[in-house]
């Protein structure tokens, strides 16, 4: 083998004059050795001659053939090794071209200047992806041009000459392309092609290496020839588009289709970018090496695109669920941003986080988050959240009135009695809100615990004003429909409602003040609509007090009793204190109705009517204070101004009357002037002596505010004007 590669003196001389690199395709010779009298019969036809007098005359001759010429012959030995066995066509395919000055030596000939490879051969090359040899037949045509541009032959055939430019840099750019395709399909396919990617990194080193002098200098414009072509740079981008096509792959359900659109989507991009990223770190890293950085660089492209295709899914109008799919994939099924602790939530709502795409422990160590920025900006980031805390308000007014609906259609409607539990009216009304708020705080605290924290924040704020808007519906309910079940409802929403605060406070540790204030203010409201029942029903009977009637029979007071004990007695269903409130109401209410039909003008009674009116008003308190006191009230106290109206009707001495005044005016701090004059006129003292008692009183203050628990006199209208006297 060594013997056949020793060259002749001739061949080393003629060697030395080729002023042009030697090209990596084939020769004229190579084609003349393989294919016999035909090449010679092709060059002595092109001479116009019979005979050849040397080889080396031959070859001189045969340089004078036009670069089409030899294409043609080219082009004729491929269809003449087309019936050469797959054997051979294998082994010619990976064997360089025999070198022009071994052709001289098998000829006896001087060696030659080699022809390089067409354009169209070139180009075939490409496409059928024998890359480096390609590139160094076009790397060859460069600094052919090079050559002839250090010299004047480009400015005399200027056509040609940019020509021959513009084919260099179209062979590069198919090249090019060619490394695109190659790395955009890397993923596509199910399994890694790795000696084409072997090739792939061979061919960028080749690159590399062959323009590197270049690098850092001035680029010839406009033909950038012998400059870098920077193929590395290609890969990287191509490695972008290859994250931005697999990305835009991942399947979509039409909006309309779906209400869980969105998170279905963003579950099929999480698995596709998690097979991906697994199929690079196993199988295309180990195709590159290190100074690629290959797992870095594709996991900054695909967060990169991954990016994009949700900014873009945020120009669409998304709704409520549609807005926490995005944040709850971004902070959780992407990349963990932040670790929520068990004391930022109730306990019973906490619930065990999965696992990240990024944080996966099949793709570690090779994906790293460490350096990497957030996958959305943070002023997109924090529009996000805020668009999702305002549709959360809308979706949270939604689900308190969809209870109320529920309260109405399924409960007022049917008239189905209230549960009873622990001997209490129960409604759902606080486990239902409860849920609600727990949910939303458990699933938005885990995006964070800023945004867990404004979830309670606006369920109290839309409680302020949902719960006095529910008393509103159901009181505008009674009053359209004469309700029968109103007081064991009451009952129930109140203590629903009392059960709700306790449950803020204990769950999820509430500021509950102003819903507490509220809520005194609903059961207040809640009182005196009782309270008007009441004296709707028992109004009439209280007329007749003090009447002829009434003297001679206990049956007024019975009917008030039996009707008031009646209407009551659901108040054992509430709540305590709340249902010592309430029957405190009651118990004033009597007290205050039946002294105010006492004291309205009416005729004199003498000292005789006086005795029994006096009689009958102790004993009637009495039955008062015991009928109250079986119900549960523990306001005694309340029925003793009845008992001091009847002791001054019966007095005859001014003194004690004065007494009796003082008393009830220190225990009455609302007792007025006017209440004095008609208690004295009831007692039937003349004008006169009115007005000496009342000078005698006149040094005790008036108290002009008092507590609405702690009045009685002060919603008593007494007349001035005694139409008797």
């Amino acid at each position: 083998m060594d013997e056949d590669k020793k060259e002749t003196p001739v061949a080393n001389e003629k060697r030395k004059s080729v002023s042009k690199p030697v090209s990596p395709a084939k020769s004229p010779v190579d084609e003349k050795a393989d294919s016999g009298s035909t090449v010679n019969d092709l060059l002595l036809n092109s001479q116009g001659e019979k005979n050849v007098t040397s080889p080396i005359k031959d070859f001189k001759n045969m340089l004078t053939l036009t670069r089409d010429t030899f294409g043609s012959l080219r082009r004729s030995k491929r269809l003449s090794l087309r019936g050469r066995s797959s054997k051979r066509n294998e082994e010619d395919r990976h064997l360089k071209a025999p070198s022009m000055e071994e052709c001289v030596e098998e000829a006896g000939a001087e060696p030659v200047k080699q022809e390089p490879l067409s354009v169209m051969e070139i180009n075939e090359l490409i496409q059928q992806r024998q890359l480096l040899k390609a590139f160094q037949s076009i790397k060859y045509l460069e600094d052919e041009i090079v050559t002839e541009m250090d010299g004047k032959d480009s400015d005399d055939k200027p056509t040609e000459f940019s020509r021959k430019v513009k084919d260099v840099d179209l062979l590069y750019n198919s090249i090019a392309n060619e490394i695109k395709s190659i790395v955009k399909n890397t993923l596509d396919h199910p399994s890694i092609e790795e000696k084409l990617l072997t090739l792939l990194v061979e061919l960028i080193a080749e690159e590399e290496k062959a323009h590197g002098r270049a690098e850092g200098t001035e680029s010839p414009e406009p033909h950038f020839l012998g400059m870098p072509r920077k193929w590395r740079e290609v890969w990287k981008d191509s490695v972008k588009e290859s994250a931005e096509g697999r990305v835009l792959q991942v399947p979509m359900t039409p909006e309309k289709d779906k209400d869980s659109w969105l998170a279905v989507h963003l579950g099929f991009l999480r698995k596709n970018v998690r097979e991906d990223l697994l199929k690079i770190k196993c199988s295309v890293q180990k195709c590159y090496p290190e100074d690629y950085k290959v797992c870095d660089t594709y996991v900054e492209c695909f967060q990169n695109a991954i990016s994009s295709h949700l900014q873009g899914l945020l120009q669409r109008h998304l709704e409520f669920n549609e807005l926490y799919a995005l944040l709850d994939w971004v902070a959780n099924m992407y990349r963990r941003l932040e670790t929520i602790h068990a004391t930022s939530l109730p306990h019973w709502s906490l619930s065990e986080p999965c696992e990240a795409l990024l944080g996966y422990p099949d793709l570690q160590p090779e994906v790293k988050t460490e350096n990497l920025p957030l996958l959305l900006p943070p002023a997109t980031w924090e529009k996000l959240k805020n668009d999702y805390t305002d549709s959360l308000k809308e979706k949270i007014k939604h689900y308190f009135d969809n209870i109320l609906k529920l309260e109405i259609t399924e409960k007022w409607e049917k008239e189905l009695q209230p549960e009873v539990v622990q001997n209490q009216y129960n409604s759902s009304l606080y486990f239902d809100i409860q849920m609600i708020i727990a949910e939303h705080m458990k699933t938005s605290g885990k995006i964070s615990t800023r945004l867990g924290t404004a979830v309670l924040e606006i369920c109290l704020v839309d409680l302020k004003e949902y719960i006095p808007r529910f008393v509103k519906v159901f009181l505008e309910w009674d009053k359209e429909k004469d309700f029968s079940l109103f007081l064991p409802y009451l009952a129930a929403y109140i203590n629903s409602f009392h059960d709700l605060i306790t449950g803020l406070q204990t769950n999820f540790a509430a500021d509950t003040k102003e819903l507490e204030k509220i809520l005194a203010d609903v059961t207040m409201n809640f009182r005196k609509c009782f309270l008007n029942k009441l004296e709707v029903k028992t109004q009439p009977l209280f007329k007749k007090i003090l009447s002829k009637t009434w003297v001679s029979s206990d049956e007024i007071l019975n009917s008030i009793l039996s009707t008031t004990v009646q209407y009551s007695q659901d108040l054992n269903y509430l709540r305590q204190p709340t249902n010592k409130d309430f029957l405190r109401d009651v118990h004033r209410y009597l007290v205050r109705e039946y002294i105010a039909q006492a004291l309205k003008p009416r005729k004199k009674m003498n000292s005789s009517q006086r005795q029994k009116v006096s009689k009958k008003m102790k004993e009637e308190a009495t039955v008062i204070t015991e009928t109250l006191s079986d119900l549960g009230s523990d306001s005694d106290e309340l029925s003793l101004a009845i008992s001091v109206i009847a002791d001054i009707i019966s007095e005859k001495k001014k003194e004690k009357i004065q007494a009796h005044l003082e008393s009830m005016r220190q225990r009455h701090r609302d007792l007025r002037n006017e209440h004095i004059v008609a208690i004295l006129t009831l007692r039937g003292f003349w004008r006169k002596t009115r007005e000496s008692i009342i000078r005698h009183l006149g040094n005790l203050k008036e108290d002009a505010e008092i507590e609405t628990d702690e009045a009685l006199f002060a919603e008593i209208e007494a007349s001035t004007i005694v139409s008797c006297l």
